[in-house]
C-alpha cells in the first residue's frame, strides 16, 4: 500500500496515534469574544419560500455563490465574518456534507480547516481520494454564534443552497459527517449511532453517515468505527 495512504490510515487510529506536542511556548490566552445572536427575522410565507427555492434551483454556480454571499434571510450573516460556500471539484463523485462553519472556517471562508479539517483530509485520503477531488459543503453557510448547533429554521432556510450544490455537482455519493449534518440532510431525529452502517437515500442519491472529525479528535477510540463507515462508502461508490 502507498506509504502516504498508510499514514492516513494511521491518522484514523488503525495504528498507534498521538498528537504532536508543540515545542513553542504557549501564547497568552486572549479573552473569548462572544458572537452576537442573529438579528430577529420573520419566516417567509410558504408561497415566498417556494418561490425562493425555485429561484435558487435555477441558478448556475456564479449566481449561487453570489446569492449565498448576499443572503441575510436567517439573520446569521450579521454575526459572522463571511459566508462559507463550499470548496472542491464541482464535478466530484463524492460530496462531503458537514454542519456549519466554526471560527477558523469563518475566518478563512472555507469548510473543514484546522485540526478537524486535517483529519477529514486523512479520512478522504485513506479512501484513495484527494481533498481537491471531492466537494465539501455545510448545512449552514454562516457560522452560528459561539459555534452553537444550527437551529432547525436556519437549516431549512439554507437548505435550498445545499440542494442546488448537490444538483450542480451530481455526485455519486454523499458522506454526511456528524449528527447535525446527517439529521438535517435526511430530515430525521434518529441518533448517529443508528444512522451509521446503513445506506440512506436522498432522492436517488446514496448517503453514508459517519462521525464528525472534531468528535473523532475528542474520542479517538471511535476512529475504527469511522473507518468501517468509509469502507461502506467506498463499496457503495464502486457499485455506482
Amino acid at each position: 500500500m502507498d506509504p502516504k495512504r498508510l499514514t492516513h490510515l494511521h491518522d484514523l487510529g488503525l495504528a498507534a496515534w498521538a498528537p504532536r506536542r508543540s515545542t513553542k511556548p504557549a501564547a497568552a490566552a486572549r479573552p473569548a469574544q462572544a458572537r452576537p445572536e442573529p438579528v430577529a427575522f420573520t419566516a417567509p410565507t410558504p408561497a415566498a419560500a417556494d418561490a425562493r427555492a425555485a429561484a435558487i434551483a435555477a441558478m448556475d454556480w456564479q449566481d449561487l455563490k453570489a446569492a449565498v454571499k448576499g443572503c441575510t434571510i436567517c439573520g446569521l450573516r450579521a454575526g459572522c465574518t463571511q459566508t462559507v460556500f463550499g470548496v472542491g471539484d464541482e464535478s466530484a463523485k463524492w460530496l462531503v456534507v458537514g454542519e456549519a462553519p466554526g471560527a477558523e472556517e469563518d475566518r478563512q471562508g472555507e469548510p473543514f480547516v484546522g485540526r478537524a479539517g486535517q483529519l477529514l483530509n486523512s479520512m478522504i485520503a485513506a479512501m484513495g481520494v484527494k481533498r481537491e477531488q471531492v466537494y465539501i459543503a455545510n448545512i449552514l453557510k454562516c457560522r452560528p454564534p459561539n459555534n452553537r448547533d444550527p437551529k432547525p429554521e436556519e437549516a431549512e432556510l439554507c437548505r435550498p443552497f445545499l440542494e442546488r450544490q448537490i444538483s450542480l455537482v451530481k455526485p455519486k455519493l454523499i458522506l454526511a459527517v456528524g449528527r447535525i449534518a446527517a439529521q438535517n440532510l435526511l430530515h430525521t431525529d434518529v441518533t448517529i449511532g443508528r444512522l451509521r452502517g446503513t445506506v440512506h437515500k436522498l432522492g436517488d442519491l446514496p448517503v453514508v453517515v459517519t462521525y464528525h472529525p472534531a468528535y473523532l479528535l475528542r474520542s479517538p477510540g471511535e476512529k475504527r468505527k469511522a473507518w468501517e463507515d468509509l469502507k461502506l462508502a467506498m463499496s457503495v461508490a464502486r457499485g455506482r
